[in-house]
């Protein structure tokens, strides 16, 4: 199939996307709880550290800077094993001494979590970015931007259950809709559903 396409990458992964075995889902029945080599139900991972630190760079509209690579250069891009951020080794980037897989330290721990909720990483891009300030100067209505940060960080739309939720914070005596709105930005991109592959 690769080959027929004419070696298309985007079709190689819409094609993977699209299939069942990607798209099955984490809850386990009896037929597949104890199952963990044939793929009979998905398994929860979290990002690697370069990629997290890409999409989080994307949805909130910030660039990075790594030496040796020019600015707005992604994580990912990064060759030098030596060339690293806090973020990355905190998050278990690869120092890339081999070619094994096995330097990648994938388990979440505490540094990390401390580092997502207290670090600079995530409040600086929230801000830095000014996707909260430029939908607001859109006119668009609180609402609206829960709906797009959600699309924007999750794909999908909050449920009305969450909508409610978040929509009784909005107008808080005190605090201003921008506060509000880039706070709930932190918590979304701060969510298991944003950190972890499922």
């Amino acid at each position: 199939r690769f080959s027929k396409s004419g070696y298309d990458f985007k079709q190689l992964v819409r094609d993977i996307a699209n299939s069942r075995t990607y798209q099955r889902s984490v809850q386990s029945n009896d037929s597949n709880k104890d199952d963990t080599l044939n793929f009979a139900k998905a398994s929860i991972r979290r990002v690697r550290a370069e990629v997290l630190l890409d999409i989080i760079s994307q949805v909130t509209e910030t660039q990075n800077k790594f030496r040796g690579l020019p600015n707005g250069a992604s994580a990912v891009e990064i060759v030098d094993g030596r060339t690293s951020t806090f973020f990355l080794t905190t998050f278990g980037r690869a120092t890339r001494d081999t070619v094994c897989s096995c330097e990648v330290a994938l388990e979440p721990n505490l540094s990390q979590a401390l580092h997502l909720l207290n670090g600079s990483t995530v409040n600086a891009k929230c801000t830095q970015g000014g996707v909260v300030t430029k939908a607001l100067a859109a006119k668009k209505t609180p609402s609206q931007v829960i709906d797009e940060l959600y699309m924007r960080c999750l794909a999908r739309k909050p449920s009305a259950k969450e909508k409610a939720k978040l929509m009784a914070f909005v107008g808080e005596e005190g605090r201003s809709d921008a506060d509000v709105l880039n706070d709930m930005f932190w918590a979304i991109l701060n969510s298991k559903e944003f950190i972890f592959n499922h």
